[in-house]
């Protein structure tokens, strides 16, 4: 089976074509995801997105056969559609400050941590803070709201005319819901929006076939199914959920690098930290942990790789040139530490982007520690070519780290939706943790001067 997943990350939006046969991607369409500043708030810009996914199914689908459309989109994002499906409030990007002005009057009604898993994030990565802004700044727009669907439900909205929602969205440090009831949290019915949430529907359901107006615009067969989606991360943990023996943790990078355990040493989450608890496709809770490690990579190196040698890496080793947490501050395991260099005199342009892999993979493992990592770390996304992350990442845990080959393991995952059996992906390159005592010398360094 052939299936076109509609892939909108935080930074870029894609259309990939998997081949669920050699589990591999053979087409990809790609886009930057900008934000509009105009208008009441910054929001996405979904009409854009929409042009762009229609003529990239319509501009695959010349080239080859589409047999499905699946969904994997970023998280904290909920629109407010009305009755025909059109926006009632533009779709709020979540790194709008805006929200925090109600922080106070939202925090005295969102549920604890222990009911949610959701710590109290900023801005508005609590999707439950943005639609309290929303409906209180803007009553008689959010008046009209007849739905509140996740962000990759939206989308499968205006391809199938079917209104949904889905758990690994909703669970995703949203207040929103209750993954030790699988229902949703006490702020929906102390909001009275229950009655706005869209029937909850399986990652792998069939919302039904395109609408006719898509078929005719994109060429497609009228019967092309369209699966309800799932949030990017959980995308890249569900191959290994089908396929992989616990304990293992997965670390899914873009924007975000999300780090999940699965069957990993039982730890209590800080939520200070920016732990939390997401929900996987299947519908279990899974300990979690993030940091805005692409977005950190993008400011330190302008988001290109910098020629490195073996030279440079035994500089940065022998000196313990660090680079201490963090970049972005408000998430990640040290919000409210600003970034500093330690021992990083005269640094050349190939030793700096040792120690900037260095970082993010020392991040990365306090991160997995935080949550009860155990077993084999696999990375997907980006940061699965960087071989100075990987490196060190597999240093600093004490376990080996699998590189995963595809270029998104999301893609894979979203396409996984189609599928009736269990594939097993490809591994990857695996790397064991090095026998030289100067990379672990140097992730201990790290940790004992940030404080792990």
């Amino acid at each position: 089976m052939i299936v076109a997943v509609i892939d909108i990350g935080k930074t870029n939006a894609k259309v990939a074509l998997v081949d669920l046969a050699s589990m591999a991607e053979v087409a990809l369409r790609r886009t930057a995801n900008a934000v509009i500043a105009d208008g009441p708030y910054p929001h996405h810009d979904v009409e854009r997105l929409w042009t762009f996914i229609l003529d990239s199914l319509a501009d695959i689908n010349r080239e080859q056969r589409i047999d499905a459309v699946s969904i994997t989109t970023h998280g904290a994002t909920a629109v407010l559609v009305d009755a025909e499906g059109g926006l009632a409030l533009p779709a709020i990007d979540y790194e709008f400050t805006g929200t925090d002005e109600l922080a106070q009057s939202y925090d005295a009604v969102r549920p604890p941590f222990a009911e949610t898993g959701t710590p109290r994030l900023p801005a508005g990565l609590n999707i439950g803070a943005q639609l309290f802004w929303q409906q209180k700044r803007f009553p008689a727009e959010f008046a009209r709201a007849a739905a509140i669907l996740m962000y990759p439900q939206y989308w499968a909205l205006r391809l199938t005319g079917v209104a949904a929602n889905e758990v690994t969205s909703l669970g995703c440090h949203t207040d929103l819901w209750n993954p030790w009831q699988a229902d949703y949290s006490s702020l929906v019915d102390q909001m009275s929006w229950r009655q706005l949430m869209a029937p909850v529907r399986p990652a792998r359901d069939r919302l039904g076939p395109i609408l006719q107006a898509i078929a005719q615009q994109t060429g497609l067969d009228p019967a092309t199914p369209v699966f309800c989606g799932l949030h990017d991360s959980n995308a890249s943990l569900l191959p290994h959920l089908l396929s992989d023996r616990p304990p293992f943790s997965v670390v899914s990078t873009g924007t975000w690098v999300v780090s999940m355990a699965v069957g990993g040493r039982k730890v209590e989450l800080d939520p200070a930290r920016d732990t939390l608890v997401n929900v996987n496709a299947l519908g279990d809770p899974v300990p979690s942990a993030r940091f805005m490690g692409g977005r950190e990579f993008s400011l330190l190196t302008g988001g290109q790789p910098v020629d490195w040698d073996e030279g440079d890496v035994a500089a940065v080793l022998a000196r313990q040139a660090l680079l201490l947490p963090s970049t972005q501050q408000g998430s990640g395991p040290f919000p409210h530490r600003a970034a500093q260099w330690h021992n990083a005199e005269a640094l050349s342009a190939g030793q700096r982007f040792v120690a900037i892999s260095f970082y993010l993979a020392l991040m990365t493992a306090t991160c997995l520690e935080l949550i009860g990592g155990d077993g084999p770390t696999t990375v997907e996304g980006p940061f699965a070519q960087n071989r100075l992350f990987i490196r060190m990442l597999a240093a600093a845990t004490g376990r080996h780290v699998i590189a995963s080959e595809t270029s998104t393991g999301t893609s894979i995952g979203a396409a996984l939706l189609a599928s009736d059996s269990a594939n097993v992906m490809s591994e990857g390159e695996l790397t064991e943790p090095s026998a030289d005592p100067a990379w672990h010398d140097y992730a201990r360094s790290w940790q004992r001067v940030v404080g792990t």
